[in-house]
């Protein structure tokens, strides 16, 4: 950790954005070469649920509001929501008017749904090493958890019509793109701080309303008994992780 601590802020910036990312194309590799469980996924789906809703509450528009008070905060966080809904909306439509069935959408269907959560997570890796800091640990675990289902899911889907090679080529150039927007997070706002505040908070929003459109109705569907308590574990984990952060400058 050390010795990642001691590179350049944007290279920093660009590794853990891969980091985070790269767990789309662990999931996806996983559901190329297993058929696991729907419970098990739904599992992952409510935990990092959890994780990410502790995250955005305690990290992401604490940090906004620190930043720039309420007003801007819950400006940005609801302009957040409304430009990731009025997104699935758009893409949904694409969707239906492709004439694939469910589970079969096309490959670039998947890839933009991804990109449409995933970028603005990626950005957030990148604002928070602004400052000097270190990577916000709590940020990364938590986009890392709920970027597992996704990739399994998408890959499974994608079997159907695409082959084992074209969907990991696929998955690697999302991972690369999110290192990408997390490198460009942090350039982008390194000399302008003023607007760290307004993009912290449009990610926090954004994220809010994937949750509840994709990955809670997901887990609930597939395991409602058990979904809720797991959920909770997660958001218990990334509220102590971020508590001992806050001593341990993680």
């Amino acid at each position: 950790m050390q010795a990642i601590q001691a590179l350049p802020g944007a290279v920093q910036a660009g590794f853990w954005g891969l980091v985070s990312g790269a767990a789309l194309l662990l999931g996806a590799l996983v559901g190329l070469r297993f058929e696991l469980p729907a419970r098990w996924v739904a599992a992952v789906m409510a935990f990092g649920s959890g994780v990410l809703i502790s995250a955005l509450a305690f990290e992401l528009m604490d940090e906004a509001y620190g930043r720039d008070g309420l007003t801007s905060t819950a400006l940005g966080f609801l302009g957040g929501a409304v430009l990731y809904t009025a997104a699935t909306i758009l893409l949904d439509r694409w969707q239906g008017g492709s004439g694939d069935q469910e589970g079969e959408q096309s490959g670039a269907a998947f890839v933009a749904g991804a990109l449409i959560d995933g970028i603005p997570e990626s950005i957030v890796v990148g604002l928070s090493l602004l400052g000097g800091g270190a990577v916000s640990l709590v940020t990364v675990i938590a986009i890392f958890l709920s970027n597992i289902p996704e990739g399994l899911s998408g890959a499974a889907g994608m079997k159907g019509n695409h082959r084992p090679g074209q969907i990991v080529l696929l998955w690697t150039g999302v991972t690369l793109l999110l290192g990408l927007a997390s490198l460009l997070g942090y350039t982008a706002f390194a000399h302008a701080p003023a607007g760290v505040a307004a993009t912290t908070a449009v990610a926090a929003g954004g994220i809010l309303a994937m949750l509840v459109n994709t990955m809670i109705p997901e887990a609930f569907k597939e395991d409602h008994n058990w979904s809720g308590l797991i959920a909770a574990l997660g958001f218990l984990v990334s509220f102590a992780l971020s508590k001992l952060g806050e001593g341990g400058g993680a």
